[in-house]
């Protein structure tokens, strides 16, 4: 959605950094290519002239002392786009008891889904989650939310019968004290109009939600501005969740218009899958998209992947160096929640590769994934535990693969993918808490030392 976007500024700084001298024209092409790129990614187009002044502005300053004019430029044109998307990463503060979150938003947007996606976020991170369905117009509400409910293992509280969505909230606000989270799923309409705004100021007084999110599908591109300004003026929206953004050209138009509206950016929904959610960095968004990987949300999109006791029984594993193949599959199951193109994204070092690498060869890779899973299932307890000696034993190797109708190719990637993966999690990441974030040294370090072995 940003690529282009992402190669016009790469080139920008790379122009910038070549000249011998920053003269007028050269900053005048710059502005013009960048304000190109941001038309493209539907950007409104005052923003986009107001971004353009200034940037020129800001460069012909010659009073900037301790830095060179090159460095300032550059600096100009980060924050310029950095204070576009909303400037820092908002997050939910979670300091209560319990946290009542309302999600509102027109019909279509994906706010069922969304809430699922969130429960899973929260739930992936200890916490005690329920939701309440709340929309009593569209079919089949109730039984959507139930089903994304059962899936991510969530207690789902609804009422198909009664049509007052408040009557439904009293219904179950003693049961639902029990919980730290309770997401709530809230009524769409096609449009913003009076009965639905008034059904959200009732529920909003009634239910006093610690934040009131609104879905808006990144689709919309610019009207998301309007969306923004009148469901705030509406029930004092608080934040923004933006889903669709994996294949909408208009994702600028909306990221942009929610930040000139003060309405933050708390997620975004990438894909179908259930852990293609993330929280919305803005200063990771742009190294993203320069080719620089953003760790620190890979690092969340594996905790998205695995449970708490997963990862604690992974982490123990580990550390008393027991880590096996049956360990290795329960990773491969959660990985059946990745996309390949956009893991490779946020890896330091392997932004570029992307770019390599035919369409279907990453389809190819999730195929690889469920063969090894097959492979798996074909070994002995022995083999299991001790790898090493399905390769020093042809006929373990030959019997596996007729097992499991796979190749004896495909075990051997497998073993050494398996080894990739212990030395990775044992020794590379070992010195990394993601609490504290990840240092640029780190992420050089780990590029550096693992980027040539991942193979394709």
């Amino acid at each position: 959605m940003f690529d282009k976007l992402g190669s016009v500024l790469k080139k920008s700084f790379e122009k910038i950094a070549g000249s011998i001298f920053l003269d007028t024209k050269t900053i005048e092409a710059i502005v013009k290519d960048l304000q190109r790129a941001l038309i493209q990614a539907d950007v409104n187009v005052h923003l986009v002239k107001e971004i353009g002044e200034t940037i020129k502005k800001e460069a012909a300053n010659e009073k900037i002392k301790g830095i060179e004019r090159k460095e300032h430029l550059t600096k100009i044109l980060h924050d310029e786009i950095l204070k576009m998307l909303g400037g820092k990463k908002h997050e939910l503060i979670l300091d209560k008891k319990q946290t009542t979150i309302m999600l509102v938003g027109l019909y279509g947007t994906g706010k069922t889904t969304a809430a699922s996606k969130l429960a899973s976020y929260y739930a992936k991170r200890g916490h005690k989650i329920a939701m309440l369905g709340l929309d009593v117009y569209r079919p089949a509400a109730a039984d959507q939310l139930e089903q994304l409910g059962k899936k991510i293992k969530i207690p789902t509280f609804t009422d198909k019968q009664e049509k007052n969505p408040l009557k439904i909230y009293k219904k179950f606000k003693e049961e639902l004290k029990e919980f730290d989270i309770v997401i709530i799923d809230t009524a769409g309409r096609h449009n913003l109009d009076s009965e639905l705004v008034e059904e959200i100021k009732k529920l909003h007084k009634e239910i006093n939600p610690d934040y009131t999110v609104l879905t808006i599908s990144a689709d919309i591109g610019q009207a998301a501005k309007t969306q923004a300004a009148e469901f705030k003026k509406a029930c004092d929206v608080n934040g923004v969740i933006i889903t669709r953004m994996d294949s909408s050209a208009k994702a600028g138009g909306a990221l942009t218009a929610c930040a000139e509206t003060n309405a933050p950016v708390f997620f975004i929904s990438t894909g179908e899958k259930s852990n293609e959610f993330e929280t919305f960095n803005p200063e990771a968004f742009i190294s993203r998209m320069l080719g620089l990987g953003d760790l620190e949300g890979l690092l969340e999109k594996v905790q998205s992947a695995i449970d708490q006791e997963s990862g604690k029984k992974l982490a123990k594993n580990l550390e008393e160096g027991t880590f096996n193949l049956r360990d290795f599959q329960e990773q491969l199951k959660s990985m059946n929640n990745f996309s390949f193109s956009k893991v490779l994204e946020m890896i330091p070092g392997l932004g570029k590769a992307k770019e390599k690498i035919p369409e279907n060869m990453l389809d190819t890779q999730e195929e690889k994934i469920k063969k090894w899973q097959h492979a798996i299932n074909s070994m002995t307890e022995e083999e299991i535990n001790n790898p090493e000696i399905i390769e020093k034993q042809t006929t373990r190797l030959g019997r596996i693969a007729k097992g499991s109708g796979t190749t004896t190719t495909d075990i051997r990637q497998l073993i050494k993918q398996y080894k990739l993966l212990k030395e990775l999690a044992s020794g590379g990441m070992a010195d990394i808490d993601p609490s504290q974030g990840i240092s640029q040294k780190q992420m050089m370090k780990l590029a550096k030392r693992f980027g040539k072995k991942m193979k394709f």
